[in-house]
């Protein structure tokens, strides 16, 4: 009986230290055998529309904006990313290409994790499969916002969303929303504009101390009121 006890209590030890032994933060900062870190040039390429869909990103620093280009050759901004947020998960829904374009705004670290990895580890360990969830959960409320925002709302108030949204107020990680290198003519077609509005707009709301230009774009909170004012 006592033999059977410690063999139990051997086996409930040795399922929590294997539990534990996952460690999230080291899985997405370091390299392993399917899972590599990749590092790209401010305007370089992490993969094109029609690439083979191999694998899902995960952006460790830097940014990148996600494009698509139609058949007439426009091209619209889908989103601009962050550290902390996947991309490229497509491929785990069965997308077989990629259906946009993904570049680096700035010098960026990616850690490229293949799918078959990606699916091992969110089957076997909760802290990932939760980190991701919670990403996708966010990632389609921000596309459902951004559809409301498109329709319902003027390109000022647009334009002051998604300056908000590229600082990433209210991020700890981003405590004094500072944008880099980010042109009129991206924030344009992030919200539907011209280049000129951006402008004009952009001007108006460093006028009125909403924004300063200080090596970047700085994005102080006031600029909340162009959005919150009816």
């Amino acid at each position: 009986m006592l033999k059977m006890a410690k063999t139990t209590i051997k086996k409930i030890r040795t399922t929590s230290s294997k539990k534990s032994s996952f460690d999230l933060k080291v899985f997405l900062d370091t390299a392993g055998v399917a899972r590599n870190i990749v590092r790209f040039r401010r305007a370089e390429k992490i993969y094109s529309q029609g690439d083979p869909a191999k694998g899902v990103n995960y952006i460790q620093t830097g940014g990148v904006r996600l494009t698509v280009v139609n058949e007439d050759g426009r091209e619209a901004v889908l989103a601009m990313l962050g550290p902390g947020d996947f991309f490229g998960e497509g491929c785990m829904a069965g997308q077989s290409v990629c259906m946009g374009t993904a570049t680096a705004i700035v010098p960026t670290s990616i850690l490229f994790i293949e799918k078959n990895e990606m699916m091992r580890v969110l089957r076997t360990e909760h802290a990932l499969s939760d980190l991701f969830i919670s990403h996708m959960l966010t990632r389609n409320i921000r596309i459902e916002e951004d559809l409301v925002d498109q329709l319902f709302n003027s390109s000022e108030k647009r334009l002051a969303r998604a300056l908000l949204l590229l600082g990433r107020y209210g991020k700890e990680d981003a405590p004094h929303a500072v944008l880099h290198k980010v042109s009129q003519e991206t924030l344009a077609e992030m919200i539907g504009t011209t280049r000129s509005r951006v402008n004009f707009f952009m001007n108006k709301f460093r006028r009125l101390g909403f924004i300063e230009y200080n090596g970047g774009i700085q994005i102080n909170a006031s600029l909340l009121s162009v959005v919150l004012h009816d």
